[in-house]
């Protein structure tokens, strides 16, 4: 932003007659960078598709499901992962949408209310996202307690001692916790630089719409 303080120094420098110019320059400025962070973001989102798509390739659990003789739940997996993809593939249509309406906008209203449906946008999709972290560590845990082998011996143990049940939930709690922070602090740094700054650019438009 160290053009745009420079460039608010300098309008408040000028006299009046160069009040209405150098609103303008701001507007261009934050609008242009406004828009280059939604284009990050579009970009951002498309690459970690394709990352947990080609990590996906490596960890196939259809194999896991024959060796379990359990290939009725094979469809259902695979159900929840269209139904996965359906709604991020949405969720990047509504940023490349973002990004589109932002680039062409010419109003400092219309921009400031593109920015904080962006902003929300990015929020719903960062918790979708660790919502379906939990689930998908949730539903491992039940296929493996329910028909893994190994665990099978120790099945009926675990049901008849309640507090080895109650260490085994609270290994899987800790477990999932671990990873959701993990996740958590992830998508803060990945997106949250990115917001914080179309934040800011946000609170700069509506001083100049005061």
């Amino acid at each position: 932003m160290k053009e745009l303080d420079l460039l608010k120094k300098d309008w408040q420098k000028n006299t009046d007659s160069f009040e209405q110019v150098s609103e303008i320059e701001i507007y261009k400025m934050i609008h242009k960078k406004s828009s280059s962070i939604v284009k990050w973001i579009l970009i951002i989102s498309i690459l970690e598709v394709l990352l947990w798509t080609a990590l996906s390739l490596f960890f196939n659990s259809d194999d896991y499901l024959k060796q379990l003789h359990h290939e009725e739940l094979i469809s259902y997996l695979k159900l929840l992962t269209y139904f996965n993809y359906g709604v991020i593939l949405t969720f990047i249509y509504l940023f490349y949408k973002n990004y589109v309406r932002i680039s062409t906008t010419a109003s400092t209203k219309q921009l400031m209310q593109d920015i904080l449906k962006t902003r929300k946008t990015v929020q719903f999709y960062v918790w979708y996202n660790l919502g379906m972290i939990v689930l998908s560590f949730i539903i491992g845990f039940i296929i493996a307690f329910s028909y893994s082998p190994e665990i099978g011996s120790l099945r009926e143990k675990i049901f008849n001692d309640t507090k080895v049940m109650a260490i085994i939930f609270g290994v899987l709690f800790l477990t999932i916790a671990v990873f959701f922070g993990a996740f958590w602090l992830f998508y803060r740094v990945l997106y949250g630089i990115l917001l914080r700054r179309l934040y800011a650019n946000y609170k700069e438009l509506k001083k100049i719409d005061l």
